[in-house]
């Protein structure tokens, strides 16, 4: 178990607080408005309002979530962005998976040393034994 000292000081940063409102057509997907706020909870209007977008989308390899940031400075301006941000999110998600699918394709496995492939000293298969 891990010694009191060794536990993170985990703080809130006070000037970066945000309100969040969550709002969804519990068919397609959610949207998140954050709202800068200041340590009295009171709008700070020297920030922006920051959009974001949910979605699931089935495949055939399971559910791939897909989480975007949406430049908008309304909640109108969000909803008619939310298409394009899923499009955009997917095509990230298509292009992670084919470069990941290179970089393993790419591997070059190499055996352990000492794990040989058969019978034989590399093995440790042999019967004659060195000093």
């Amino acid at each position: 178990m891990a010694a009191q000292n060794d536990l993170p000081d985990v703080k809130l940063d006070a000037n970066g607080m945000y309100r969040e409102e969550v709002f969804t057509d519990r068919r397609a997907g959610t949207l998140r408005k954050l709202t800068p706020v200041t340590i009295d909870g009171n709008v700070d209007n020297s920030r922006h309002i920051l959009f974001s977008g949910q979605t699931q989308l089935l495949t055939p390899a399971g559910v791939l979530p897909l989480v975007f940031e949406i430049e908008a400075d309304t909640l109108e301006e969000a909803l008619q962005k939310f298409p394009e941000g899923v499009k955009g999110a997917l095509e990230q998600a298509i292009d992670e998976a084919r470069e990941m699918r290179r970089e393993q394709a790419s591997r070059i496995v190499v055996p352990e040393v000492g794990a040989g492939m058969g019978p034989g000293p590399a093995a440790g298969g042999g019967k004659i034994k060195f000093p």
